[in-house]
């Protein structure tokens, strides 16, 4: 029975979008309240579900033979539920106060739950067509989250992110059926399911293949040449974009590069080849270039939009080392990332709720006027740039030692890739504090009126992302060693 609630959170959030708009609530704040009870609730069955460690997979549906949507909750496919589920119910909350006077409110918040199912379906995802099925739903189920506010800006974005998400399909669905048609399984295993014999002399085109599947679910990491869509989604409200940049969209690029690579085409096959070679050099530019595009950025959100796409590479950095140290330390950037970045988007929303600024050079003085916003958003930065003390640095020196550990020249190359990332984030990130608070002593405070923080279910998340940041930089131990657990052994 226990398999059962692996179907169960996955449908619960498609429920409560359904309802939204047709039960009839006499106020707001009851469909708010609705919507957060529903979704903390789904939360609270996603780590009741992984504390009982359920071993059996549930087939929800098969085609024929080999061809079906199963799912199943293991180490890798948990780790991730369980980040989606402890952000869910804050980016909820950030929401309620952000959208109170934006238009089409019920339309948004239906596919925003839903959102969440989706993404759970693909953390629980059995095989590699299961999760081909809920990450294609990803880029369907978020397209009317881009172009919400329906503006001419909102639906050319939209049209950006729809031609890159069709083209990343096209590319992974190679990969789905070269893995169907030569693996053992279409299920996800440690160390893949192609068999070298198996393959005859289809060595190259194994490579070719599996770059292209790599590329194409990359394509949701904003991966070099595919970055310019994740700036350009940021026309959507605050919550959307916290929601692509840290939480869902992203995260799940990031997550089935992970299955491809270590489950499905497997490390032994790949390691020292022309194709890891290829993508290495793709992600470790990708580094550098997204650190060097926010820094000429002068609105927020698009600066914090591409300090993601350099951030995201960070994880596929410790992906294509194809060790297990560098799957853990991908896996630690991905958790950690998530909580810096959620943080100073939720910061930049809140900075463009209250004062409707969104470009840099407007910010003078806001540290003053909005000092728990500011406070909190100076932390996420430090994070980012790997402060130690702070969650980033410890994902960072992860990402530096199973380089070194790789002994393999392009990987050890790629520590100076983190340092030059690293200096560049601290010139555009502090460029923003310092402006906040520290305007000049010829500033005249009083022009910023009564400019002042958010309500509380704005600062609520931030107050827990910051002591999070802490927390995970202070005593990363126990999280460390879950990591290299869940790594151990998978080649």
């Amino acid at each position: 029975m226990r398999e059962w609630l692996l179907l169960a959170v996955i449908l619960i959030p498609f429920a409560v979008a359904v309802l939204i708009p047709l039960l009839p609530f006499r106020s707001r704040n009851g469909m708010l309240l609705f919507m957060e009870a529903g979704v903390l609730l789904n939360s609270i069955l996603v780590f009741v579900l992984l504390s009982l460690h359920p071993e059996q997979a549930l087939t929800v549906f098969r085609f024929t033979g080999n061809l079906s949507i199963t799912l199943k909750a293991d180490g890798v496919g948990s780790l991730y539920a369980a980040l989606v589920a402890a952000l869910w119910p804050f980016a909820m909350l950030y929401s309620f106060e952000y959208m109170k006077h934006e238009h089409n409110e019920k339309s948004f918040f239906l596919f925003y739950v839903v959102t969440y199912g989706v993404t759970l379906g693909v953390a629980f995802s059995e095989n590699i067509l299961t999760m081909y099925f809920f990450f294609e739903m990803l880029s369907l189920i978020t397209l009317p989250l881009v172009m919400h506010t329906r503006t001419r800006e909102a639906i050319l974005a939209s049209r950006t992110y729809l031609y890159y998400m069709l083209g990343g399909a096209a590319f992974a669905f190679i990969g789905v059926i070269f893995i169907l048609t030569y693996g053992s399984t279409s299920s996800f295993v440690a160390g893949g399911v192609l068999d070298p014999a198996g393959l005859g002399g289809r060595m190259e085109l194994t490579e070719i293949v599996f770059v292209l599947c790599f590329l194409g679910v990359a394509v949701k990491t904003a991966v070099w040449p595919f970055s310019s869509w994740l700036p350009k989604a940021g026309v959507a409200p605050t919550p959307v974009t916290a929601l692509l940049h840290a939480v869902a969209v992203v995260n799940t690029g990031a997550f089935a590069a992970m299955r491809v690579t270590y489950f499905s085409f497997g490390t032994k096959l790949l390691r020292s080849t022309a194709a890891q070679r290829l993508l290495m050099g793709l992600v470790l530019f990708t580094i550098v270039y997204g650190c060097s595009r926010a820094l000429k950025e002068t609105h927020i959100k698009r600066r914090l939009a591409w300090s993601t796409v350099s951030n995201l590479s960070y994880i596929l950095f410790g992906i294509v080392m194809m060790t297990p140290a560098g799957l853990a330390a991908g896996l630690a950037h991905m958790l950690f990332h998530s909580v810096m970045k959620i943080c100073s988007f939720f910061c930049a929303g809140a900075v463009m709720h209250q004062s409707g600024k969104s470009y840099i050079h407007e910010l003078d003085g806001f540290g003053r006027k909005m000092p728990k916003v500011f406070c909190s958003f100076t932390i996420s930065s430090f994070a980012l740039m790997g402060v130690p003390g702070l969650c980033g640095f410890v994902s960072k020196w992860n990402l530096a030692k199973a380089a070194l550990q790789t002994q393999d020249a392009m990987a050890v190359a790629g520590i100076a890739a983190l340092m030059i990332s690293a200096l560049l984030t601290a010139i555009y990130m502090l460029t923003i504090v310092v402006r906040a608070f520290f305007p000049g002593r010829e500033f005249e405070y009083g022009k910023l009126g009564d400019l002042k923080d958010p309500g509380w279910m704005m600062l609520l998340p931030l107050f827990v992302f910051v002591i999070a940041m802490f927390v995970f930089g202070l005593h990363s131990g126990p999280v460390i060693r879950m990591l290299e657990q869940i790594t151990a052994g998978i080649q």
